[in-house]
């Protein structure tokens, strides 16, 4: 069995830094070829996932400047990669919508991974083709959608590339967007009402300048609260590592929560609000705890006292990456009728 694993031209497989399908994307294929399924990836010509690799479109191309042309874009690079992968490969795995109207030309079986947020319009789109085998990143994303064939496989991710560290500094990070939805300022303020200083660390998207101008520039002096840039993973396992807590507070209904599984890794709790998918992923009073308001969440950082060790423990059990992979490997075995490819050794 051959599986192509097709991501979306704009973001090298692996991120440099921003890139949480990306990221998927790697630990996913190097994780399948190290269980003996051949893997190729579509995706950018300047990528180094560990795997055979093919592309169309050579450099990365984020932040995304304009949206009709990057959706052109996505468009050329899924209906080539699916056409090309149609003639070596037994199942065809797609992370972005622009490729599933291509589902209807061809035979080989078509698995899709919801990354996104829940939008009716797009269930509308995905109900045209109940053919396909979907997947959603966490139980509350699937119980948005009415798909005839759909499942949740948890992200997880290579343990090894984390690093533990039990010793912790006086400092709390926060990793993510600079957005409104993803509370960077709600951190800035836990942070000033603890006392404790807080290093930020994302991308700054065009749409979201003002708001970084307005909310987030000002109360950044270098010291207490600082903005470090956007992390690779080596700064990741730096900042992460070594806060006392990860602050993760959302205004939205997250997806997955990627960073939080990686804070764990660390041996770093979250502590995060309510909403999507941060019940399945923090364990309350193991892993971090869910907080209901800025006061909740400032009370718990005063009062955290959960084991680094316990915490990485917690990443192991539930989001490794022989757990997801070898999820994925059924799937990919289940859709392929009798007869089509050889079974997984």
């Amino acid at each position: 069995m051959k599986v192509a694993l097709i991501a979306p031209p704009f973001i090298t497989v692996p991120p440099k830094d921003y890139g949480g399908t990306e990221l998927f994307v790697a630990q996913l294929a190097e994780g399948l070829q190290k269980a003996g399924v051949p893997v190729v990836v579509y995706t950018i010509g300047e990528s180094t996932v560990n795997v055979d690799r093919r592309w169309l479109y050579e450099k990365p191309e984020w932040p995304i400047k304009a949206v009709q042309h990057a959706f052109i874009k996505d468009m050329d690079h899924s209906a080539w990669a699916i056409r090309d992968a149609a003639e070596t490969c037994d199942v065809i795995h797609l992370q972005s919508p622009q490729g599933i109207p291509c589902s209807r030309f061809t035979n080989v079986p078509i698995v899709f991974t919801l990354h996104g947020p829940h939008d009716p319009k797009l269930s509308e789109f995905y109900s045209h083709y109940p053919e396909l085998y979907y997947v959603g990143i966490s139980e509350f994303q699937r119980r948005q959608e009415s798909l005839p064939r759909i499942r949740t496989i948890h992200h997880g991710i290579d343990l090894s590339l984390y690093q533990l560290r039990e010793h912790k500094q006086q400092y709390l990070s926060f990793i993510g967007r600079i957005a409104p939805i993803k509370g960077t300022h709600v951190a800035i303020d836990v942070a000033k009402r603890v006392g404790i200083a807080l290093k930020i660390a994302g991308d700054i998207q065009p749409i979201y300048r003002d708001y970084f101008k307005a909310k987030i520039k000002p109360e950044l002096d270098g010291k207490f609260i600082e903005y470090v840039g956007l992390a690779d993973l080596k700064a990741k396992n730096e900042l992460l590592g070594n806060s006392l807590a990860m602050l993760f507070p959302i205004k939205w209904n997250e997806p997955f929560g990627l960073v939080m599984v990686e804070a764990m890794a660390c041996g770093t709790p979250v502590l995060a609000f309510p909403g999507g998918s941060v019940a399945e992923v923090v364990r309350d009073g193991v892993s971090g705890y869910v907080c209901r308001s800025v006061v909740d969440m400032a009370k718990h950082v005063t009062t955290i006292d959960l084991k680094p060790r316990a915490v990485r423990q917690y990443v192991e059990e539930n989001f490794s990456l022989a757990r997801m992979v070898g999820q994925y490997a059924a799937l990919y075995q289940e859709v392929l009728k009798p007869g089509d490819a050889r079974k997984i050794a």
